[in-house]
């Protein structure tokens, strides 16, 4: 008689990690950066009320960005150099991409006060050139890390260390920004896969919650970014 049996995870000191995550994460960099410069261009000359509400969410997604890059940057580069040697040009391209992006963002957060004090068309025209350039160096570097980075950490990297990018990046979020922050994630999570990646990623005190208020806050929210 011949027994059968079901293959395990690895322990989460184990070398071998899910890192799916980080495709959600960067479907929501790619839908924030790609949809900003056009939220910028649409403000009209003068109005200085809808440059406020724009330049502050273009602000909290750069936040939010050089955060996650940070977190990889002091988590991540130089644990899959030591272990995985081969991915030694791989990881260099990616702090290069991390170094070019960081000026980019620089160059935002100097750009967003002028904007914001005068609404003017030529300082929304350069903040938007500005955003177009963070875009295109943005989907590149992520393609680049999804191909040559995310194949790599899955088997070198333990569930744990895996983990500890996600907790780093959720110290970042302000806990009044948190609800917020479930929404725009689960923009990207298709419609028929919501349900089940809530169960999955959040207890049931906090789902409630979610559908009690956070659904009709996120709304308002995206609304008033969206002007729609």
């Amino acid at each position: 008689m011949t027994t059968t049996t079901t293959p395990t995870r690895p322990r989460a000191d184990q070398p071998g990690c899910d890192t799916s995550d980080m495709l959600t994460i960067h479907a929501l960099f790619r839908r924030a950066f790609t949809d900003l410069p056009d939220l910028v261009r649409g403000v009209a000359d003068g109005d200085l009320r809808r440059t406020a509400v724009v330049a502050a969410h273009a602000r909290e997604v750069a936040g939010a960005l050089h955060h996650h890059h940070t977190g990889e940057d002091r988590l991540l580069w130089d644990e899959l150099e030591k272990r995985a040697p081969a991915c030694a040009l791989h990881v260099g391209r990616m702090r290069a991409q991390h170094a070019v992006t960081a000026e980019e963002l620089r160059e935002l957060h100097e750009a967003l006060p002028t904007w914001e004090r005068t609404a003017s068309v030529p300082e929304r025209e350069h903040v938007a050139d500005v955003l177009d350039t963070i875009r295109n160096t943005l989907l590149t570097h992520l393609g680049d890390e999804e191909s040559a980075i995310l194949p790599t950490a899955s088997t070198v990297m333990t569930q744990r260390e895996w983990s500890a990018l996600h907790e780093h990046g959720m110290k970042s979020v302000p806990r009044d920004r948190l609800l917020l922050q479930l929404g725009w994630i689960l923009e990207v999570v298709p419609a028929d896969e919501r349900a089940g990646w809530l169960k999955a990623n959040l207890p049931a005190p906090a789902r409630l919650l979610w559908h009690l208020v956070g659904r009709r806050r996120f709304a308002a929210h995206r609304a008033r970014i969206y002007a729609s």
